[in-house]
């Protein structure tokens, strides 16, 4: 995805965007304001600032950076990705249909099936992304939503973004596009037409496993109304990220272009590992999408820049084998979350995905013999001996 001609690189963005020395010290680290509440120059008279739930200057600074990164007209921080997700589906009213991926993430499955279906009404559609004419006769005149994760957790399928954007669009639907396995240095959904852009913040953004956080980025083309009802929502149930979470953040956009570098370095070495060797180390599928006999591979050349650091693999042996694998890991810990400098190795039919029904699960491939690995910055030959000697 080249740069647009007339901005900065992204890596001098990461660092520049929304920020300048403080005017009153010169400091070139941006203040953090753990105030809660602003002196008032009168009725009505006040320097931007009453709250710091509507509003906080730290937060001001990390929103712009972020807006800047996504090609987005404004950007909102939330204290997880959860809140930021919740947050969003409040755009809709009650009774409203949306069309999601079969393959979500199994916090994003449990807010759609288990609370807003129930709290809000929503009709709740799931439908393969990567199949745009199932996409098409799935969508009805009711359709209010569409939501999609592109890599896909677990499953890492790829969605076409554009093809998508233009068929919702054409039917006055909203889309929304969770982009946290991608990060904006490799994929911005927002150019390609997507109305909102979601991300848990505390994966590749931050990107040191140390901090909980959301972020919604929304388009230039959406109306402004949209941004500020946002903005009202958010203020109204409180999910706005504490500002020293928003210096957290903001410091670790710094380094995102120069980790995601070394990410997608490793991830494609493994990936040429696993696929090279999957018979002698018993691996039954393995799905990463900068393998060219992955199906989405065309799309995702097209449209990311690298293939992204996660990738999962189903081994042979059932569920004892991959317990067995994982146990056997010592670079790769065994923990939920992705996107952090450390490896992480998972199994989502127990951990991230145990919410959604076996049958379900066995459906879409997500079987009990399937792990999930978020690639680290590490040095990769250290990451592939280790992966030699647990699967071997």
């Amino acid at each position: 995805m080249a740069t647009k001609s007339n901005q900065l690189g992204f890596e001098t963005r990461a660092i520049h965007a929304g920020q300048s020395p403080c005017p009153l010290t010169g400091a070139v680290v941006q203040p953090i304001y753990t105030t809660s509440t602003f002196a008032q120059d009168g009725i009505g008279e006040n320097k931007g600032y009453l709250y710091s739930r509507a509003k906080n200057p730290t937060r001001d600074v990390l929103e712009a950076c972020l807006a800047d990164l996504e090609s987005a007209q404004a950007a909102l921080a939330f204290p997880t990705g959860l809140s930021a997700a919740a947050t969003i589906t409040e755009l809709l009213d009650a009774g409203s249909e949306v069309l999601v991926h079969h393959d979500l993430y199994g916090g994003i499955y449990r807010l759609f099936t288990h609370v807003k279906s129930r709290s809000a009404g929503l009709l709740v559609k799931s439908v393969n992304f990567s199949d745009i004419e199932a996409v098409k006769a799935a969508m009805t005149p009711q359709t209010k939503m569409m939501w999609f994760e592109t890599p896909s957790n677990p499953l890492l399928e790829i969605v076409d973004v554009e093809t998508v954007s233009a068929i919702a669009r054409a039917a006055g639907v909203t889309t929304v596009c969770d982009n946290t396995f991608a990060s904006p240095y490799c994929q911005r959904p927002i150019e390609m037409g997507i109305d909102l852009v979601l991300h848990s913040a505390t994966k590749f953004l931050n990107g040191h496993s140390d901090l909980l956080a959301g972020v919604v980025a929304a388009s230039p083309h959406l109306e402004t109304t949209v941004v500020e009802r946002l903005r009202f929502l958010q203020n109204s149930v409180g999910a706005v990220l504490d500002p020293i979470s928003c210096s957290t953040l903001l410091r670790s956009l710094k380094t995102l272009p120069v980790r995601m570098d070394r990410h997608l370095e490793n991830a494609a070495q493994i990936a040429a590992f696993l696929k090279g060797n999957q018979g002698r180390l018993g691996i039954e599928r393995l799905n990463f999408p900068g393998l060219g006999d992955h199906p989405g591979y065309a799309i995702a050349s097209r449209q990311m820049k690298g293939y992204g650091s996660l990738m999962s693999f189903e081994v042979s042996g059932g569920e004892a084998r991959a317990n067995r694998v994982a146990q056997k890991m010592n670079l790769f810990a065994f923990a939920v979350s992705l996107g952090g400098v450390e490896s992480l190795v998972q199994h989502p039919a127990s951990m991230t995905h145990k919410i959604v029904p076996k049958k379900q699960r066995d459906a879409l491939g997500i079987t009990e013999s399937l792990l999930r690995l978020s690639v680290g910055i590490e040095l990769c030959s250290d990451l592939i001996a280790d992966l030699e000697q647990a699967l071997s």
